[in-house]
């Protein structure tokens, strides 16, 4: 065990020269009760002394944008008496404030700019090592699948050099974290090494005096200043998991954090299992940002829908929802769709409405807009064919933050069948009780560029979500055009079937369908505000 331990040491030993900062997480605190009611929530919250307490939240992701502020979670928080600070992209900082202002909340810049340029100078190459180990460094109680994924992908983006000077040591330290605590907890502190001083924060913390930091990630973006700042501090810090996959393909935090709130008892295993944290601080509470879709809150009326994409109301709609872009291309789903409906080789006349992914609007690589511009020739080119096209938030948070809740409820509600890789559409389309296909149909030798790995979409069934989704028999895989045109037909003749295991299949990964994870959550957050 000696031996190991001086093994890890060794590999990262330039890291080690740090001190513990104060606020480390403890395992002092309590374990807090599982929920109150909402109405000794409003009522009671702040009994404790007459000012309002703050609570500083980051938003650098249009994921959290619909989680906090699309969701109950900051108007019950409000409604209880907090002040909320929200930090967000510096770029569109106005332009929230605008739609979201209200008494009790601020919207402050994040300060990114900045802390990517800390995470770039201040030497980087350490940072990103300690990012990747934390990104693969999970323990191997729990499926690895995805985070294996990475390892290679580092190993054939580089050459010999990097790989026998960097690559192969890692390992090593990979092999200790996966299998050994210690080295976990080990990382875990050296991170802190690399806490801005003076601080990108302080003058937010010395305006504001937060009594609690609230972050859509465990330190897993750039966040991570922010929470290592409130540790420091001896701040209250938490965790919010905004994505389905999120607890399995990144897991060992980047700062210490002591709570978390997530969606199931799958992704609390996952939490406690990989990345060892104590089980008592992470709170089960659903998924907010979903709360809209059992209330049926976003969704269009049909016609209005059809009519905005030119949809033929006689028609059966089967969606595309792109995905994994990153590993491969999509466009053999997508052609493949396009060709049997507009050859009208299905049980039903149909039309197909491609979702493109927010990677197919950034310009580099180029891969990504070639594809992009692949499929809109695709919508020219074959009849019954239309692409979603859309709207920027802006700043960092892209496309897809927010502001197309309504397209997506509408377009996952009205499908006949949507089709996917395994994205987590496949929750949201399972909450709608609409079949689903994940389709993994591959272009030979993946991107095909120089430098930029490729994975087969048939290689990663066994990531865990994507595990879970086949064994929980929720839709179906289609690995090739024929299997794609016979479960396209069984679902155009019968969107019954699968039905209950859809329904199951939500149950296990979101575990509450009433449509109050967002008051659930800020439920949880006000007890930890006041333990």
């Amino acid at each position: 065990m000696v031996c190991l331990m001086r093994t890890f040491c060794l590999l990262t030993c330039p890291v080690l020269k740090y001190t513990p900062v104060a606020g480390i997480f403890s395992c002092l605190y309590p374990a807090l009760a599982a929920e109150s009611t909402h109405s000794r929530l409003l009522c009671g919250s702040l009994s404790k002394g007459s000012m309002s307490k703050k609570i500083f939240i980051s938003a650098d992701h249009g994921m959290a944008i619909i989680y906090f502020l699309q969701s109950d979670v900051v108007s019950t928080l409000l409604a209880a008496g907090v002040e909320i600070i929200l930090l967000t992209d510096d770029a569109i900082q106005t332009q929230m404030t605008a739609r979201f202002a209200q008494p009790g909340l601020t919207i402050e810049g994040l300060r990114l700019k900045e802390a990517g340029q800390y995470a770039k100078t201040v030497r980087p190459r350490w940072q990103w090592l300690l990012g990747y180990l934390r990104r693969v460094g999970g323990s191997r109680r729990i499926n690895t699948e995805a985070m294996d994924s990475h390892i290679w992908e580092v190993w054939s983006e580089n050459g010999w050099k990097f790989r026998l000077a960097v690559w192969l040591p890692s390992a090593l330290a990979i092999l200790l974290l996966r299998n050994f605590s210690f080295a976990r907890t080990l990382l875990l502190k050296m991170q802190n090494h690399f806490t801005p001083k003076p601080g990108l924060y302080d003058h937010l913390f010395e305006k504001h005096q937060p009594d609690l930091v609230i972050a859509s990630t465990p330190g897993w973006r750039m966040d991570r200043y922010l929470l290592r700042e409130s540790a420091r501090r001896g701040i209250k810090n938490m965790t919010v998991i905004v994505g389905w996959d999120n607890s399995s393909s990144y897991n060992i935090s980047g700062a210490d954090v002591q709570w978390a709130t997530c969606w199931s008892a799958l992704q609390k295993e996952e939490l406690v299992q990989g990345a060892d944290w104590n089980p008592a601080h992470v709170h089960v509470g659903g998924i907010p940002s979903y709360d809209g879709y059992f209330r049926k809150s976003w969704q269009m009326p049909r016609d209005q829908y059809f009519k905005l994409h030119r949809l033929d109301p006689h028609r059966k709609l089967i969606s595309y929802a792109s995905s994994f872009v990153h590993f491969a291309p999509n466009y053999p789903n997508i052609e493949a769709l396009a060709k049997l409906v507009s050859a009208d080789a299905l049980a039903e006349p149909s039309q197909l409405l491609i979702r493109l992914h927010p990677s197919h609007f950034q310009d580099k690589p180029k891969i990504f807009a070639e594809e992009r511009e692949r499929v809109f020739h695709l919508e020219k080119k074959y009849p019954h064919v239309h692409v979603v096209q859309p709207v920027a938030l802006g700043g960092s948070l892209g496309y897809y933050g927010g502001e197309d809740m309504d397209e997506k409820s509408s377009m996952m509600a009205y499908s006949d069948v949507l089709v996917t890789v395994y994205s987590t559409m496949l929750v949201e389309t399972a909450v709608h009780n609409t079949p689903m296909i994940a389709a993994v149909i591959d272009t030979p030798g993946g991107w095909n560029k120089p430098g930029k790995f490729s994975l087969s979409l048939k290689a990663i069934g066994n990531w865990p979500t994507h595990l879970r989704f086949r064994m929980a028999q929720a839709g179906r895989v289609a690995r090739d055009e024929s299997q794609l045109r016979d479960m396209l037909n069984m679902y155009l003749q019968d969107k019954t079937v699968d039905s209950e295991k859809r329904q199951q299949f939500v149950k296990d990964e979101i575990t509450f369908t009433d449509g109050l994870s967002g008051r659930r959550t800020a439920e949880f957050i006000l007890q930890v505000l006041n333990s």
